[in-house]
């Protein structure tokens, strides 16, 4: 005996949302994007065109994120069966491996320079970056709503909050170049920038990764799982248990339940599938219910 179970939630107002606010913070990002660039190569400043390098990975980030919260809302048909919703997933690895990229190709131009820095004129370097701060936050705000369940809008909504810290760090190497008259904070701030982008990217690339593996999303512990199916009245055992993410805030499962022949079968599974989305959010499950004597176990899952 099998049972399907699916989550009911309001996925299109959602979806829609989301690909709005994607839509409005890569627009936002691009365009000043542009306008710091423009000023890093007029005055020569490193710093500003590593957070402009940094802002346009971001840029390419938020589209990536953008396409791929747009495909999800595809529906499933022919051979994608599951729709178009995993794109969410390789997203976040791609706009991983992106930044992974432009960090060490700014460490490496950061480097060369510590030892001469060019005379930099340290007051754009303030106004520009201080405008950074103000974007990057209110983009950062627009995907504010559902960045912890959803991993495709926490990559967008990370690379936000850490691009504002990173224009602040210019702010402070401009700062300190205009009082001080410290060149050299120019490309050491570019340096530490890159160090720092890199470091916060290992983070996303290892989630996205188990995410592509289909591994278990991290909030869901699966021998909490395992006990609670085990729990269940008349099981004798729990086999064949797997739990992967299907897409953004999509989790599926399936397993196999021992208990004696009954009839309340259709209840029973009707819970249980209730249950597994209340308490986990496992909101895809399908669950097949066999008889002692009359099953096999996979010898792996127990």
């Amino acid at each position: 005996m099998h049972a399907h179970g699916h989550g009911h939630h309001d996925h299109g107002h959602s979806h829609g949302s989301t690909t709005r606010a994607f839509a409005v913070a890569t627009l936002i990002n691009l365009a000043y994007t542009a306008l710091e660039a423009g000023y890093g190569f007029a005055i020569n400043s490193l710093a500003l065109l590593s957070d402009a390098l940094h802002n346009l990975g971001d840029v390419l980030g938020l589209t990536l994120a953008w396409g791929a919260a747009a495909l999800a809302q595809r529906p499933a048909r022919g051979r994608l069966t599951y729709g178009w919703g995993r794109a969410t997933l390789l997203s976040p690895l791609a706009n991983a491996l992106l930044i992974v990229a432009f960090s060490g190709a700014l460490i490496w131009e950061a480097v060369g320079r510590v030892g001469r820095p060019p005379d930099i004129p340290a007051l754009p370097v303030v106004v520009v970056a201080a405008i950074g701060i103000a974007v990057n936050l209110g983009a950062a705000w627009l995907l504010r709503e559902g960045h912890t369940g959803d991993l495709n809008r926490r990559g967008a909504y990370l690379h936000l909050i850490a691009d504002a810290a990173v224009s602040l760090a210019a702010v402070l190497a401009g700062v300190g170049m205009l009082t001080l008259g410290w060149a050299w904070l120019d490309p050491a701030i570019a340096l530490l920038i890159g160090v720092v982008i890199a470091w916060g990217a290992f983070g996303l690339l290892r989630d996205s990764f188990n995410a592509v593996m289909d591994a278990v999303p991290a909030h869901v512990d699966p021998a909490e799982v395992r006990a609670f199916l085990a729990g269940l009245p008349q099981v004798s055992a729990v086999h064949h248990l797997h739990i992967w993410p299907l897409a953004a805030g999509r989790i599926a499962m399936t397993a196999h339940l021992v208990r004696p022949p009954a009839d309340d079968h259709d209840v029973f599974l009707r819970e249980t599938v209730r249950e597994l989305d209340r308490r986990f959010a496992i909101n895809h499950v399908t669950l097949q219910v066999e008889h002692e004597g009359a099953c096999m176990s996979d010898g792996t899952a127990g």
